[in-house]
């Protein structure tokens, strides 16, 4: 019924190993899939969802021993390091009758001295310095650039203000992502990452855009590779970026 990729994953859920944790970061459609879930679940040992989110997933089949739900700011230790959920500025809802219901926000990831950000969706808001000063800097963030419009600034960023959000939060390396997958905005697919690598370019923020399905790891430097530029329209001008 919804928006289809642009392209298939990178590798299917059937090939992952086990699990450790999930994490997500709301209930839309397109951050909770259903029969995803139900396909990582024998693979996973835990589920960490937001406030009100855990119902959909038992009424999926999870056993609820597998779902811990978080408040902002709630905590999680881990043998190497901590798992916390923080705001964002955004909403929640699957249905008509269900807006708000339950909780949405992201995720700071501790483990063996590295720290990550995971955005989820969300307008630019203080609350990025309040993340910074209390869990940064961040080895990496990983923050939307895509899906924003004139229409709806409260709830998705523009790349400009995705990159503010890095800035605030201290992060070192940034990944622009909730881009080029979903046609869910009236942009082209390729401007968020379009602007964003304008960006980082002009405020010499390092810059990290693997091809979907790269692997990578935390410590490595980071990979600005304008690929999207080989699948762009013919003619489309292009960002031009001075490497050393």
């Amino acid at each position: 019924m919804g928006p289809k990729r642009f392209h298939p994953t990178p590798i299917s859920i059937e090939a992952l190993p086990p699990i450790d944790k999930v994490l997500i970061s709301h209930n839309h459609y397109d951050h909770l899939d259903k029969h995803s879930v139900k396909l990582l679940a024998d693979k996973t040992k835990q589920f960490l969802v937001p406030m009100g989110v855990a119902g959909d997933l038992t009424i999926w089949g999870i056993s609820p021993t597998k779902v811990k739900e978080f408040d902002w700011w709630q905590e999680l230790a881990t043998t190497r390091g901590f798992v916390a959920f923080t705001p964002t500025k955004h909403f929640s809802g699957r249905a008509l009758n269900d807006g708000n219901k339950s909780l949405w926000g992201s995720w700071v990831i501790s483990a063996n001295a590295k720290t990550l950000y995971f955005s989820g969706d969300s307008g630019y808001f203080s609350g990025f310095k309040d993340i910074g000063e209390r869990y940064g800097p961040f080895d990496m963030t990983f923050i939307e650039t895509g899906a924003y419009d004139k229409d709806w600034p409260d709830v998705h960023m523009t790349p400009e203000q995705s990159l503010q959000a890095h800035l605030d939060l201290n992060g070192k390396i940034m990944t622009p992502i909730h881009n080029g997958t979903f046609d869910l905005a009236f942009h082209a697919w390729y401007e968020p990452l379009e602007r964003i690598l304008t960006q980082a370019t002009q405020h010499a923020v390092s810059l990290n855009t693997p091809i979907v399905g790269e692997i990578q790891q935390l410590g490595q430097a980071a990979n600005t590779h304008a690929w999207w530029q080989d699948y762009m329209p013919s003619g489309t001008p292009t960002t031009l970026v001075a490497t050393n």
